[in-house]
């Protein structure tokens, strides 16, 4: 009951934050982020995520733990020091409010990469319990839309999630997943989730 009482306590906060949210006034903060992250927020670098359509929720919670220092990265920890939590939720809704440009799949990955994202295999959980069927995660939770996502950033996220370099998931959840992913599962999903729309 407790924990009912808290995680409701937890979503309306982050309603809340998402009703003050202004998507305008996240494009005009987002002019830096469009040297990364493209201007449409659609990345052209495979190793920087694509950003437009991306779940409010999920945004919010990586802007912050960047500012925070609950998630490190060379670039980005420097980038969000000076956010505000106004800044943060604008950017959000700005990148939220973006569409995403879809990936591909080559033929070679879609049949191990559908197996694990779909149903799992020896230890690895599905995927779809948390991204949901089509990749589209669960704002609420705060779990990512992955597919259609960069297919070296989504390799790089879950080795730092396999080798503990990354470790801000729920739970550690993802930590323990892709410790159970060999080289040839995550490339083989990664590629699958580019494709995935």
């Amino acid at each position: 009951m407790k924990q009912s009482i808290i995680f409701a306590l937890l979503l309306l906060a982050f309603s809340n934050l998402q009703a003050a949210a202004d998507a305008v006034a996240g494009k005009n903060k987002s002019a830096v982020c469009g040297t990364c992250h493209g201007t449409d927020g659609n990345s052209i670098n495979p190793a920087w995520p694509s950003l437009a359509g991306q779940n409010q929720n999920y945004l919010s919670k990586q802007l912050t733990h960047f500012r925070d220092g609950n998630r490190k990265n060379m670039t980005m920890s420097p980038m969000a020091a000076a956010l505000t939590d106004q800044d943060i939720a604008d950017l959000s809704a700005y990148y939220t409010s973006l569409s995403a440009k879809a990936g591909t799949t080559k033929e070679k990955f879609v049949e191990l990469g559908s197996k694990i994202y779909t149903g799992g295999v020896s230890g690895v959980l599905a995927c779809t319990a948390c991204h949901g069927p089509k990749g589209a995660g669960l704002d609420a939770a705060g779990f990512p839309k992955i597919a259609g996502q960069k297919i070296q950033y989504t390799i790089n996220q879950l080795n730092d999630f396999k080798n503990g370099s990354r470790n801000n998931a729920s739970n550690s959840m993802m930590n323990d997943i892709a410790a159970k992913m060999n080289d040839e599962q995550i490339e083989a999903v990664a590629n699958y989730l580019s494709g995935l729309h």
